[in-house]
């Protein structure tokens, strides 16, 4: 059945205007002010890790003090995973979700502009901690106590990243919450659970993730905040009370947060390759059933951040650590499968998706070192593990965002970015993160401890550190020329079409950008690729009954 909307174009509100950005309802433009947002944010964390990667090139202390580092590398780590990796796949999923299932906004739009509001508030406050008496948070992004105590750290920095921290959390609960409404009872006809693309089907089990893990987080900063404002002592041995307690509620959110991230990434990299492959996802149900283990899995692995305490069940934790690989590498097997015998397209999107194959290969192999107890007690605190964390949600996230900004583009802009100026930008990003962060691999087998500002001159660490700065800047290069890529196709405005890639999902059958509603005109649903039934006939076989 064709399903039609009734509303004439003539009727659509005109776009554009500040103050239409600012009071819109639209799940599209807050899409995009959510990636654009969060974008923004890995641009300032970026600088913030090239500074300290130029303290860390040679030893001695150049420009940064103990101190000013400690705020660096605090605020780096906290708006890596909260404001950008995060945030990120959540806004492109308020952009698509209801592109993809056929729906006309968010079940909640007033809810959906909350959220990103609430989010940039909190976002504001973690970083006006730089303008507060006493600099910004200097507890690392984990805020473990009793560092994070008053007494340890008296600056009002770090109550203000708790509260902002705290708004953000709320926010993506509220996201979440929409989300999953949406997708559950607003499909289009046709569009059954089994009909949804792949990246739906990925933010849906995030979002579900979210509302199951997100809470904690909220119990262990509410309670510090107490703790530090209100003479609790709910983390302070000394009043009776337990740090390892906060561990225990940071980490129930803080290891589904790395799927939290990933999660959406696997659904952008499931959508690219099958479309420049030429193919069907490869086992698509088991791919969804391998991200609802992975999603099950995730909830009983958070105290393998613990093994040094001495205060979990280290074999347990090790198990289940160790057991979350096969859901993953049963994607492999899926991405893998996909392009054998496929017609290969090497654009800039499936330049990225490989990318992202071949790093976060490396990050899930030393994650599995990482699970074994007696590993992780040698490299516990040191660069090894740096790298791995980088490998899995820089190598991994950033790579997989990078596929997907690109192979979105032309949908949410109607113009295409240089393939050229892509091509350049993915090879530099490539090999200025490799040489970041592989040499971070060696450092941590020689003892380099992480978050510390100067090193021994004598001891070996000197020449890897240089390399790894070096690497870092052609990294940044990199980003440099993606937005030299964006300036300059934004200046050229090359017509993209509806559908440039020849996609299989819903979203191609719209306009280039979509209209205010979506859709004027929504083709039959019979399959999980209406994209490419209503493009090329021919090109999909009609399922067995």
């Amino acid at each position: 059945m064709t399903v039609t909307v009734d509303r004439p174009i003539a009727e659509r509100p005109a776009r554009g205007g500040l103050v239409t950005w600012l009071t819109t309802t639209d799940h599209k433009k807050i899409g995009i002010l959510y990636v654009t947002s969060a974008f923004g944010f890995f641009l300032i964390a970026g600088v913030f890790a090239l500074l300290m990667r130029t303290e860390l090139a040679q030893p001695g202390i150049q420009f940064l003090d103990r101190q000013g580092y400690s705020e660096l590398f605090t605020i780096h780590g906290t708006t890596m995973l909260f404001l950008f990796a995060a945030p990120f796949g959540l806004g492109l999923g308020n952009y698509l979700v209801p592109l993809q299932i056929g729906a006309p906004d968010m079940a909640f739009p007033r809810l959906n502009a909350l959220s990103y509001w609430l989010f940039l508030a909190g976002a504001l406050v973690i970083f006006s901690g730089f303008g507060a008496s006493g600099g910004a948070a200097n507890v690392g992004w984990t805020g473990y106590p009793p560092l994070s105590e008053l007494r340890w750290s008296p600056s009002i920095g770090v109550d203000l990243w708790v509260v902002g921290l705290s708004l953000t959390g709320i926010a993506t609960i509220m996201t979440a919450i929409n989300l999953v409404t949406t997708i559950v009872l607003y499909r289009a006809p046709g569009m059954t659970m089994w009909r949804m693309p792949v990246f739906t089907w990925e933010i849906l089990i995030t979002a579900l993730l979210l509302l199951m893990a997100f809470p904690s987080l909220t119990a262990a900063f509410s309670l510090l905040l107490i703790d530090r404002l209100a003479g609790g002592h709910a983390f302070d041995p000394g009043g009776g009370g337990d740090p390892i307690l906060y561990q225990h509620l940071f980490w129930f959110l803080g290891h589904p947060e790395v799927y939290i991230i990933i999660l959406p990434v696997f659904g952008i990299i499931s959508e690219i390759i099958p479309v420049f492959s030429r193919k069907p996802i490869f086992g698509y149900a088991g791919l969804i059933l391998a991200s609802l283990a992975i999603a099950g899995y995730s909830m009983s692995v958070w105290a393998h951040h613990m093994f040094t305490t001495g205060a979990v069940s280290n074999p347990f934790f090790a198990a289940t650590s160790m057991a979350i690989a096969v859901p993953t590498g049963i994607k492999f097997f899926n991405w893998i499968g996909t392009m054998i015998g496929g017609r290969l397209r090497f654009t800039v999107p499936m330049l990225f998706a490989i990318g992202f194959l071949l790093n976060f290969l490396i990050g899930g192999v030393t994650g599995v070192m990482l699970a074994s107890p007696p590993v992780d007690y040698q490299v516990s605190d040191t660069y090894f593990l740096v790298a791995h964390f980088h490998y899995t949600l820089m190598g991994g996230a950033a790579f997989g965002i990078m596929a997907g900004i690109y192979f979105w583009w032309p949908k949410v802009t109607g113009f295409l970015l240089r393939e050229g100026l892509g091509r350049l930008t993915f090879a530099l990003m490539f090999v200025g993160f490799n040489a970041t962060f592989w040499p971070q691999f060696v450092l941590g087998q020689r003892g380099m401890p992480r978050r510390v500002v100067d090193y021994p001159a004598t001891i070996g660490w000197s020449a890897l550190n240089l390399l790894s700065t070096i690497g870092s800047f052609v990294l940044a290069l990199g980003v440099l020329v993606f937005l030299i890529d964006v300036v300059v196709s934004a200046r050229r405005r090359e017509p993209a079409g509806d559908d440039p890639w020849g996609g299989f999902s819903l979203e191609w059958t719209t306009s280039s950008p979509p209209p205010e509603h979506n859709f004027d005109r929504i083709p039959p649903i019979r399959n999980e690729r209406p994209a490419l039934e209503l493009h090329d006939p021919a090109a999909v076989q009609e399922p067995a009954s």
